[in-house]
């Protein structure tokens, strides 16, 4: 069970496992999910293509694999204990998933599986809920400088934030309205008091430290090639054209679309939930309202 999540190098049997490093899942469940908690992705993957079928989002393919969708539950509603039945793997999101059994009427569930929790552990939600990983409970039950995870923004509607591996927010305050979040990205932000919270880091902490060793191994997670700008025709690319090795003859690192993409902010300024956020990731760059106005 200690070896769960950490990073595994490959044997150098072959180059494109000569610098592979992937996650160790010895210790997780090797057998199929719960049936009545999975269901089948409804239609065929989009691929980065809209309702019409165009291309949204670029570099984007359907996975090589089959996949069947397992049901988590992010509400967490429930205040009698459960048991973990066992530690599995998602191929639908980057963090572990935990099984558990509710001990009144044997209903199962899929959680989100923080660092330290194992086989056996108990977990519970509510008022009651001791202060350890998996717990879930209101945002104004928890102590100051807690560790928390899949954070609700709305009261009922379920966690959001927070629920990629290895993530987690700092509780750094609060009043009797708005708790106060220090996120990973620098951003701290206001939460309603009664949004529900778990406590602990999300698992699978070493998956940004992974290498997939070849593009082959990309393609299998629905990656697909990425062409530089500098290398297209101009009619493709701000960046194209030019003899030789040229930047592209623009000021600034371009899109293809004219955005400046070396971290311009272009978030709407008059969002509704922008008056929640106390200070922004990144604060000091520079805002597309500017831009306009000459200062770039």
């Amino acid at each position: 069970m200690a070896r769960i999540g950490e990073l595994k190098p490959c044997k150098p049997t072959s180059p494109g496992r000569r610098h592979r490093v992937v996650i160790d899942k010895a210790g997780l469940w090797r057998g199929r999910p719960e049936p009545s908690l999975t269901t089948r992705i409804a239609g065929q993957h989009q691929a980065g293509r809209n309702n019409t079928g165009q291309i949204t989002t670029r570099r984007r393919s359907a996975p090589h694999h089959r996949r069947l969708y397992r049901m988590i539950d992010f509400h967490r509603r429930r205040a009698d204990p459960a048991v973990v039945e066992r530690l599995e793997y998602d191929p639908n999101r980057s963090a572990f998933i935990a099984l558990i059994q509710y001990a009144a009427d044997g209903q199962r569930s899929y959680i989100l599986a923080p660092q330290g929790l194992s086989l056996g552990d108990t977990v519970e939600c509510g008022e009651e809920a001791p202060f350890t990983p998996g717990n879930a409970m209101p945002l104004r039950l928890i102590p100051e400088g807690t560790r928390v995870h899949n954070v609700e923004l709305h009261l009922g509607r379920g966690g959001a934030l927070c629920r990629a591996a290895g993530t987690s927010a700092r509780l750094q305050s609060k009043d009797e309205s708005y708790a106060l979040l220090n996120l990973q990205s620098g951003e701290v932000r206001q939460v309603p008091v009664g949004c529900t919270a778990t406590i602990g880091v999300v698992s699978n902490e070493q998956h940004k430290n992974r290498v997939l060793g070849k593009a082959g191994a990309a393609a299998w997670v629905g990656r697909r090639p990425s062409v530089r700008g500098v290398a297209m025709n101009p009619v493709d690319h701000p960046h194209g054209g030019g003899e030789g090795k040229t930047s592209g003859g623009r000021k600034g690192s371009m899109s293809p679309w004219g955005w400046y993409t070396k971290g311009l902010r272009t978030r709407n300024k008059k969002q509704h939930s922008s008056k929640l956020i106390v200070r922004r990731r990144n604060h000091e760059k520079l805002h597309l309202s500017t831009i306009n106005k000459g200062s770039w």
